[in-house]
């Protein structure tokens, strides 16, 4: 692990009384800070807030976070725990008011293995690295820091087995259970060649840590009843080279800690606990920082993932793991915790001290960010509306360039390494609020440009003659253009802004409009077409199928033909200014052809019918048995052949049946087919055999009542009145005819009766005289009822009653008379 020494600028300050910290004395600027003009004797790096080192991964210190926060040394290297700086630095983070929203992390390790190092990158803290040039401790006691940008408490943890302890144990032993009984996930962090020894991975430590928390920690909460709280162990194996799978690597240090938990001395009160009651094991492996630093940052950014991603299967801050210490009482609760472990005489447990390294750099760009925000929120309504500010690249390079002449104003005052880094963080917090004012600037410019594009491709679009391709790039070209024009002012200096993958979403975006224009177009074409085709086709094929022959279905199919021709030549015609391609071409005319197709066999199956065919037969048969071969109609004599007639009208109906049942072309047309349209195969076939069947009855039966209906004709004309009779009503009414006339009355009668009959005959009055007879016949039976009713009704009416010894017979219902049904 690398540590480059970070140059020490002084710069001359007002200084004023100086306070006392532990055996130094700390000069105090007039401001209340501790002076930069300090000497390394007068003030330890151990007993004050750290001044961030510029590390070798100061690159990735921040990859989550703009601005580190400071840290907090909780407990130095003497066991003395900082509590009020503790609660001080958690309002400087925001903290104080997350309640129960926030997360604890700690890391454990030999010392020298790269654990601060790992914290820097996983979370975006600034713990002070140890200097490849001296290999010594870098880490004094406990130190805090938020990580991340969010609320996450990391905690890093003095190594073990150091050289400056020696054999002294008791602190790392204590930090180590401090570790495990505050935080949410315990980092344990060691090289892969450690992994199945007893020290080097630290089980011995985990041993000791594991009894002694059962002991402090989970009896008392085990007797009252509490939920077991759990504590997540991620071993992180460093320097990985996959020689020996990973899964072998978790199986040795998981039969490891079930060896050290089933050698415990448990508690009565949890003699049958596992060790998955109070922890989950989980696993990770990361390459060689130096040697494979590609696959190292990759593995750093995969674990990373674990800790920020709340949908992450693996995410480390679970609800379980959670304490639930409201955080405005953390600091009482971890120096309580920290207090227990003290007076623990086997072992205690750890808890944190504040370290106070770049707040008035932090204080100063938030005062500056916050103005520079509320500057730029005059802005965002504008841009929410979807316009596009002409002047926006200029007010916000101005805006930028005021909050960092606020901050230089301050802030150039402190130490010129953090002033120059958090100058830098500053300005990246700055380009990150612009950025998404510079987004949505682009957003709107390419709604814009789009939408003007589309408006004047569909005004070419309706000129009389136009060349589509012509049209696209005319205008495709002039919307870049001006894309071009607009985002030269908008890209600010010192940013990462690229507007390059924007045009080309831009262009693609204007090309898409394009070919959903063309294809609309096409569309339209082609449903013209369509109808068209159909229209065309409907008349042949009725003509054809109306005149049953050999060459029926040769006529329908060369109409099919003939629709086909006709509408490829109007569909080439046509789309010749839409610039489409010969691939496009032949779709849409194989789409017109398979829409012919269709088209060809819904009017053949409507023709086909049952009624309409049933019609057609019969009305064929008619031609042919009530019609001679020159179209006059027949009126049968009894001389006439009927039969032999009938016999030939009905065979030569019955001989269309097979001809409609089968389409039989002398050229078979060559269709494919699709999911929606049979093939020729599938579609030859118009009627099946049950229909043959079945119209073919049907015939019979319409023919054989047109047989009986002309025989019956036939026979009523051979039935003659006798001219016997004739001579026989003469003779027998002769004298009756002479009285008639010979008698003025009956004469005059007469004459009066044949008048009448001839007015009513010749104005055409018989049928309303019929309904008025009707109507008053039948007033008169009403009033002759309403009449007899009263008559029957009315009061002193005797009716003789019939005598009890008088039985009437029984008359059985089939003896009672019944009226005619013609009645």
């Amino acid at each position: 692990m690398e540590r480059d020494e970070e140059a020490v600028h002084r710069m001359p300050v007002e200084t004023g009384p100086s306070v006392v910290t532990g055996a130094h004395k700390v000069p105090v600027m007039a401001s209340g800070i501790p002076s930069a003009d300090t000497s390394e004797a007068e003030v330890p790096p151990e007993t004050v807030t750290r001044t961030a080192s510029a590390s070798a991964d100061a690159g990735h210190d921040v990859a989550i976070g703009l601005a580190q926060p400071n840290r907090l040394q909780l407990i130095d290297e003497d066991q003395h725990f900082s509590g009020a700086l503790f609660h001080d630095h958690l309002s400087q983070w925001g903290m104080l008011e997350a309640g129960f929203g926030y997360d604890i992390c700690a890391v454990l390790g030999s010392q020298s293995t790269g654990k601060s190092t790992l914290l820097n990158r996983l979370f975006g803290t600034n713990f002070d690295v140890m200097d490849d040039r001296a290999r010594q401790q870098t880490t004094k006691g406990i130190w805090l820091c938020r990580g991340m940008d969010r609320n996450v408490l990391v905690m890093d943890v003095e190594g073990t087995d150091g050289r400056e302890r020696g054999e002294d144990q008791d602190f790392e032993r204590k930090s180590a259970l401090f570790s495990l009984a505050t935080a949410e996930c315990v980092i344990v962090n060691m090289w892969e060649n450690q992994v199945g020894l007893f020290q080097g991975a630290n089980m011995g430590l985990l041993k000791t840590v594991l009894d002694v928390n059962l002991t402090l920690f989970q009896v008392g909460r085990a007797r009252a009843g509490a939920p077991k709280e759990k504590t997540l162990l991620l071993f992180v194996i460093r320097d990985y080279i996959g020689t020996t799978p990973l899964a072998n690597l978790e199986s040795t240090i998981r039969a490891d800690l079930q060896r050290i938990w089933a050698s415990l001395t448990k508690p009565e009160a949890l003699a049958g606990a596992e060790l998955g009651d109070f922890f989950d094991v989980s696993f990770s492996a990361l390459p060689h920082k130096v040697l494979q630093a590609k696959e190292f940052d990759e593995g750093i950014a995969q674990l990373q993932r674990r800790f920020i991603d709340r949908s992450d299967p693996q995410y480390v801050f679970q609800t379980e793991y959670h304490k639930r210490i409201p955080i405005d009482g953390l600091p009482h609760y971890l120096e309580s915790v920290w207090e227990q472990i003290m007076q623990n005489k086997d072992l205690d447990l750890p808890t944190q001290q504040e370290l106070l390294a770049q707040f008035r750099c932090d204080e100063i760009a938030a005062a500056a960010a916050a103005a520079f925000a509320a500057a730029m929120t005059a802005l965002r309504s504008a841009l929410d509306a979807g316009q596009v500010l002409a002047t926006l690249g200029v007010d916000m390079a101005s805006h930028r360039a005021e909050a960092l002449a606020v901050f230089d104003k301050d802030a150039s005052r402190y130490h010129r390494g953090v002033y120059a880094r958090k100058r830098a963080d500053l300005l990246l917090q700055l380009n990150a609020v612009l950025l998404p004012f510079f987004l949505a600037q682009l957003k709107n410019l390419h709604t814009q440009l789009a939408s003007a594009f589309q408006q004047a491709m569909q005004e070419g679009t309706r000129r009389a003659s136009y060349n589509f391709g012509g049209l696209v790039e005319e205008h495709v070209t002039h919307a870049l253009a001006a894309f071009d024009a607009e985002t030269q002012r908008l890209v600010l200096p010192d940013t990462d802004w690229s507007v390059s993958e924007e045009r080309v979403h831009l262009e693609e975006d204007l090309r898409a409009v394009a070919r959903t224009l063309r294809a609309d177009e096409t569309q339209k074409l082609a449903v013209r077409l369509e109808k068209d085709i159909r229209r065309h086709l409907a008349e042949p094929i009725e003509a054809a199928l109306s005149e049953p022959d050999a060459g029926m279905w040769d006529r329908v199919l060369g109409a099919w033909h003939e629709a086909c021709d006709r509408g490829a030549a109007l569909y080439r015609e046509r789309a010749a200014h839409l610039n489409t391609t010969p691939d496009e071409d032949a779709a849409t005319v194989g789409r017109l052809h398979m829409v012919a197709w269709r088209a060809l066999l819904d009017r053949v199956q409507e023709s086909t019918s049952e009624t309409v065919l049933a019609s057609r037969l019969r009305a064929f048969f008619e031609d042919r048995f009530r019609y001679d071969a020159s179209g006059v109609p027949r009126v049968w004599k009894p001389s006439d052949d009927m039969d032999d007639a009938f016999v030939q009208a009905r065979d030569a109906t019955l001989a269309l049946i097979p001809l409609y049942a089968t389409m039989q072309p002398e050229t078979p047309p060559t269709v494919a087919g699709d999911e929606d349209t049979p093939s020729w195969d599938e579609a030859r076939r118009v009627l099946s055999e049950r229909r043959c069947a079945e119209l073919g009855r049907r015939f019979r039966r319409d023919a054989d009542a047109a047989y009986v209906e002309a025989k019956r004709g036939t026979v009523s004309s051979m039935t003659q009145v006798p001219w016997w009779m004739y001579v026989v009503l003469i003779v027998l009414g002769w004298n009756e005819a002479m009285a008639v006339l010979h008698s003025p009355v009956y004469f005059t009668l007469l004459c009066m009766l044949l008048a009448s009959a001839y007015v009513v005959w010749r104005m055409n009055l018989a049928g309303p005289m019929l309904t008025v007879t009707t109507h008053v016949a039948k007033e008169l039976r009403a009033l002759g009822e309403q009449q007899l009713r009263v008559y029957l009704d009315a009061p002193g009416t005797a009716h003789p009653a019939p005598r009890a010894t008088e039985a009437r017979p029984a008359v059985p219902e089939s003896a009672e008379p019944r009226l005619p049904a013609s009645f």
